[in-house]
């Protein structure tokens, strides 16, 4: 029988779940409410976006020189997210 390694019993995954709800939740809380979630403000997306777009060099943008290197990584992104469900495996048509 091979010897496990030692589990340590520090840091926040050692932590009790409900201790680290909490720390999570603060977390959550530091953030000013209008700033929150992009999912609800597509205006503040798209300017956090361009904020940081323009913050790299443009012969740094490999994304707007090579579309299919940025549809790939969307692809990549869209699966990591996803996993490799497809549209026939929710139940909807596909397309």
């Amino acid at each position: 029988m091979v010897d496990q390694p030692k589990k340590s019993n520090r840091g926040f995954a050692a932590m009790d779940p409900e201790k680290q709800r909490a720390i999570a939740r603060k977390g959550g809380e530091s953030v000013p409410h209008h700033k929150r979630s992009f999912s609800r403000n597509h205006e503040l997306a798209a300017a956090a976006g361009r904020k940081g777009g323009q913050s790299v060099a443009p012969q740094d943008r490999s994304f707007s020189r090579n579309h299919e290197l940025a549809a790939a990584a969307g692809r990549k992104g869209g699966e990591a997210s996803h996993g490799s469900r497809t549209r026939r495996d929710e139940g909807q048509p596909s397309q």
